[in-house]
């Protein structure tokens, strides 16, 4: 038996859908994998803005990184953060210790992006982690909580204001969820209140929401959303959010709405990793900060450091950079696993890597998505349940899978959400007039005049 020492050390960074897959491909190869990640968990961020919107909890999208690997044995894993690298020595830096490796794998993926506006953080949260999920669930139902109790009806229709920034995927879902949550399922659960007099803003600043999607799915998701009771604007741009009142600008005409709930998904940004990387390794990084990797997703001039994932840059295929989306993540790792493996076997002329796209899938509601599969583009019910089958399958373990789509079909032939719990230290706040006379806001340190 070889011993480790003299084995071939792969360290991968990052246990998302890149660094995962590149994990379980490399199950049988003749190497020690160690996979570093901040989470003991990996998570199925596509359906993070269900866990946001009560559909869903935490545990069901979530499998323990443990767990998924603890088939390979050839994989230890490591719940650390990287915080710097040094090429030279091969070796990547934790807190308190260094790991060496003969090839590194970076995958830690991108972050919410302000393009500079990072006071807007606290206010308007983004959507890329469990307790962005759970922040974002405790505002939108304890919005309504608050709308309840609320006597002034300017003050009620701002507690029933919901804007979301952002009219890619993620804002699309978000606000088609919380449409249906609005406008069908919490109809009937408040006394004081009507919900469907909710107001459900998606702002988008190019002139159609999904962008990356043909024109012909972004008019057909628009309208899916209007009929749903969103109202989609296009060609604006939010300029301030300052407390409840978000400015926009559309052309030369400045607004500005008064929501008490302001959900963003307008940008990313690459993790930090990428600026190490590029300190470290001299590379180059686009305008959000992922890095500028060659054909074989390698770092140039450092053939056994490859990026992956939402943190890479990958333009070679048609000369623009790759979605960040999970099938390129996935795609990905595999690719990279089977480079190593030849390279192990001593083979030097391994293909680019080229992306397969089996298509784009977009949900905005029940019975509602779009669907561009190349050869043919579609929206509707069908769309609907090739996303439904799509996300179910991806799904990583089996119990989630079976709970996801028993909750799913739950949620609909009943129109309920069985999730909507209001958790954090926030939701300890009494919601209401406080003695001084102010009305105190389920968002932390946040309080209006009476």
């Amino acid at each position: 038996m070889v011993e480790t020492a003299e084995r071939h050390q792969v360290v991968i960074v990052g246990g998302g859908f890149g660094g995962l897959y590149a994990a379980k491909a490399l199950r049988r190869g003749p190497v020690d994998v160690t996979l570093i990640d901040k989470r003991n968990f990996h998570l199925f961020q596509p359906l993070l803005y269900q866990v946001a919107t009560g559909t869903v909890s935490p545990a069901d999208i979530s499998s323990p990184l443990r767990s998924i690997l603890s088939r390979n044995r050839n994989t230890t894993v490591l719940m650390e953060e990287v915080i710097d690298l040094d090429p030279e020595r091969q070796r990547v830096i934790l807190k308190g210790k260094e790991l060496p490796y003969d090839t590194l794998i970076v995958a830690t993926g991108v972050s919410h992006h302000y393009f500079g506006n990072e006071q807007w953080k606290d206010t308007a949260p983004g959507l890329k982690t469990v307790e962005d999920a759970l922040e974002m669930r405790r505002r939108i139902f304890m919005a309504f909580e608050a709308a309840e109790k609320e006597t002034d009806p300017e003050k009620r229709r701002a507690w029933l204001t919901f804007v979301i920034v952002g009219g890619g995927p993620t804002g699309v879902e978000l606000a088609g969820a919380i449409a249906e949550l609005a406008f069908g399922t919490l109809r009937d659960d408040f006394r004081n209140i009507d919900t469907t007099e909710a107001r459900v803003l998606l702002l988008e600043g190019l002139d159609r929401i999904l962008p990356p999607y043909p024109p012909e799915l972004s008019a057909e998701a628009a309208a899916s959303l209007t009929r749903l009771g969103v109202t989609v604007q296009t060609k604006t741009l939010v300029t301030d959010i300052e407390g409840a009142t978000i400015t926009t600008r559309q052309g030369e005409q400045t607004e500005q709405i008064s929501a008490k709930t302001v959900l963003w998904a307008a940008g990313v940004k690459a993790s930090a990793l990428g600026q190490v990387i590029a300190d470290r390794a001299g590379v180059a990084l686009d305008r959000v900060g992922r890095v500028m990797v060659s054909p074989d997703l390698s770092v140039p001039g450092h053939p056994n450091i490859f990026v992956i994932g939402d943190l890479a840059n990958v333009s070679h295929q048609d000369g623009k950079p790759l979605p960040g989306v999970a099938p390129v993540a996935m795609q990905e790792g595999q690719y990279v696993a089977k480079l190593i493996r030849q390279r192990l076997k001593g083979g030097s002329d391994f293909p680019p890597f080229t992306y397969t796209n089996a298509g784009s899938l977009a949900v905005i509601g029940q019975n509602r998505a779009v669907a561009d599969l190349g050869f043919i583009k579609f929206s509707g019910p069908i769309a609907w349940l090739i996303w439904v089958f799509a996300h179910i399958y991806y799904l990583i373990e089996f119990d989630n899978k079976l709970i996801v789509m028993l909750q799913w079909a739950w949620s609909y032939f009943t129109r309920k959400r069985g999730a909507r719990l209001i958790t954090g230290e926030a939701s300890l706040m009494q919601v209401g007039t406080t003695p001084d006379g102010e009305y105190r806001s389920p968002v932390p340190d946040a309080t209006v005049k009476a």
